[in-house]
């Protein structure tokens, strides 16, 4: 029988747990005892796949309370514990490929309340309804190197230059770690000689599709390995529509999406 994706086996909590606060108990007037993390981070998982509000998370799956992994969570975020450091500890013992990235961007829909929350805005595809914007750096194998959240209105090439800068240092082969790639991959949306400059000058060569000019440039047969891993990330349903009013929650589950993905990414190539 195959286990639950929202179950956090040995191998994946023996990365995580280091990576977690630790808050110990107080000697005088305790309180009720704290759940343990490893069971608050299964129900946020459980969350993040199934996509259902925090309050109904089903009891009986002995996750705790949905708004105990909820708080769990926002104290994770708080620590800074769901950001891009998952990522080079999931990826430790591995070499992943980083002689090219794909950058590229998905758009979500914003449902969380009238006041749509930061990081929103009107959706390129829907002017008349908030949204917001996943961007994302991947290697040549499709694991994700950064990731950020703007709002639906914003230009993609706002994030270009953010999300090199927030490549983690990623160790695995000789010398010393990378943190930059040989060549960056993107679309016609990043068509701008000032970001082509803005790479050059720190050693990375651009291979952007150029306005107006015909197809056939071959860089499709490469730029697919990037919506390989968005379509991953949409298998995480509480990412598909934004139901969180904060940004920085919506981006600590789009944080854990990410660092799945980087793991069970490099499980299956060992």
């Amino acid at each position: 029988m195959a286990t639950a994706p929202w179950i956090v086996s040995d191998e994946l909590w023996e990365i995580v747990e280091p990576l977690l606060p630790k808050k110990e108990r107080r000697f005088r007037y305790p309180g009720r005892k704290r759940l343990p993390d490893r069971e608050a981070l299964q129900g946020i998982l459980f969350v993040l796949h199934t996509g259902i509000a925090w309050t109904h998370l089903p009891k009986e799956l002995g996750f705790g309370s949905g708004v105990t992994c909820w708080r769990r969570l926002d104290e994770w975020q708080r620590a800074r514990a769901c950001g891009s450091a998952c990522t080079p500890s999931c990826s430790r013992g591995c070499e992943p490929r980083v002689s090219s990235s794909g950058r590229e961007r998905s758009s979500t829909r914003a449902r969380s309340r009238p006041k749509r929350g930061s990081e929103t805005g009107p959706s390129p595809v829907d002017r008349g309804r908030p949204g917001s914007k996943h961007h994302l750096l991947v290697d040549a194998s499709g694991i994700p190197l950064a990731w950020s959240l703007s709002g639906g209105n914003r230009n993609d090439l706002t994030q270009l230059i953010p999300l090199l800068e927030a490549v983690p240092a990623l160790a695995g082969l000789p010398g010393r770690p990378r943190r930059r790639p040989v060549c960056v991959i993107a679309d016609r949306g990043y068509d701008h000689d000032k970001y082509r400059r803005l790479l050059r000058e720190r050693g990375i060569k651009p291979l952007i599709a150029r306005r107006q000019a015909a197809h056939g440039s071959g860089l499709g047969r490469v730029r697919w390995v990037v919506e390989r891993t968005f379509a991953w990330l949409h298998n995480f349903k509480r990412l598909l529509v934004r139901y969180e009013r904060r940004a920085d929650m919506h981006r600590a589950l789009l944080a854990l999406g990410c660092c799945l993905v980087c793991f069970r990414r490099l499980r299956n190539s060992m």
